[in-house]
């Protein structure tokens, strides 16, 4: 699928009609450029209005399709993103079933969505706007996956850190710990390369320590996890000896009600994550398809506009689609240059090239109306 294209238009001499023009660029692009896709881009007799309007209507032309172009790359790559931590291909993007490179090469404008005796601004307007609150209804989206997302990213470091810092309640079994009037149960986290040593002194650390007592639950890379049962009383002088000897007694309480409450929310917090994904995946489809759709019903406004603008009245011009490879594009260039009527040809090669009306917008000066459109 190509990616890159540009929309254009040329002048239509009066009294000779668009087909015998279009029959002619097909001629030149089959001989000197054969590997360039084109198509005709269809657009139906809009409502002109009155130069003053298509002149400030212009003027917005350029910023209002970067934004509608930066709305569509913002959801193509929200839903790339997505699937890529779901380990899903993406699929094809489409509109109405149609991929989208067919839906631009085989544009049919709405009528029943943007009649076309609406005026140009009204049309304009209204597809911004609801570009603007599809952009406004992924970020809300966007920011509540990302909230389960970052909750449960939180959970999952204190999980998956090392001894020392991670949570351990799922690595302590009820009984493991003995809780009585005397007697408590501690843990320590014991440098890895220090277990023979843990083993070997913390029956004499301090007086008060249950001998054989001590059962490793859990190692990692760095640290070794060990119980160790002793009378309340010796606690806080346990702790202090065992810093000395470069041993670590995590504070740990068990409750089996806590335990249990965690789990629970943790199952809640991954499944309203693939539920939350999952429907922002459907939606991201979805509203993919509507801002392309507008965006080239707005495209369609934009050469429309431009062709007045540029060739005057009435509306004589033919407008396309190619999709020429780079080192096909100068030829391609120069072909619809070519093709152009020799006023417009004449005006834009003068020495004082680039003061005229640049309504092209795309930073080159070309004796027709062109522009790019990038699907990536």
């Amino acid at each position: 699928m190509a990616t890159r294209y540009w929309v254009s238009s040329l002048p239509v001499v009066q009294g000779s009609p668009a087909s015998s023009l279009w029959s002619r660029l097909q001629d030149s692009i089959s001989k000197q450029a054969f590997d360039t896709a084109l198509y005709r881009f269809k657009i139906p007799n809009l409502r002109v209005g009155t130069l003053d309007s298509l002149l400030a209507l212009s003027d917005d032309l350029l910023k209002s399709n970067s934004f509608i172009e930066g709305v569509s790359h913002k959801i193509r790559r929200q839903i790339e993103e997505l699937e890529r931590v779901s380990g899903v291909l993406s699929s094809s993007l489409t509109v109405d079933g149609v991929p989208v490179d067919s839906y631009l090469t085989r544009f049919v404008w709405d009528e029943a969505r943007y009649p076309t005796m609406s005026p140009l601004r009204e049309i304009v307007d209204g597809i911004h706007g609801q570009i603007a609150k599809i952009e406004d209804d992924l970020k809300v989206r966007v920011a509540e996956y990302n909230n389960i997302r970052s909750q449960l990213n939180v959970i999952n470091r204190k999980q998956g850190g090392s001894l020392a810092v991670r949570d351990l309640s799922n690595l302590v079994k009820p009984e493991d710990i003995i809780s009585s009037e005397h007697l408590t149960t501690l843990l320590a986290i014991v440098p890895k390369y220090s277990q023979k040593d843990w083993l070997s002194s913390y029956e004499t650390l301090t007086s008060y320590v249950v001998p054989r007592s001590s059962k490793k639950l859990h190692e990692d890379n760095e640290y070794a996890l060990y119980t160790v049962t002793l009378f309340i009383r010796d606690v806080e002088n346990f702790r202090t000896k065992s810093r000395e000897r470069n041993f670590q007694v995590r504070d740990f309480e068990y409750n089996s009600e806590t335990q249990e409450s965690r789990r629970q929310e943790l199952e809640k917090l991954v499944q309203d994550q693939d539920a939350l994904r999952s429907s922002l995946v459907q939606w991201c489809y979805t509203s993919y398809g509507e801002v392309f759709s507008s965006w080239m019903h707005f495209c369609a406004v934009r050469v429309f506009t431009e062709s007045i603008l540029r060739y005057g009245l009435p509306p004589s011009f033919l407008s396309v689609v190619l999709s020429p490879p780079t080192k096909s594009e100068n030829k391609v260039r120069s072909i619809l240059e070519g093709l152009c009527d020799n006023s417009h040809s004449a005006f834009w090669k003068s020495e004082d090239e680039g003061v005229g009306l640049g309504v092209s917008g795309d930073g080159d000066t070309h004796p027709y109306v062109s522009f790019t459109i990038n699907l990536l």
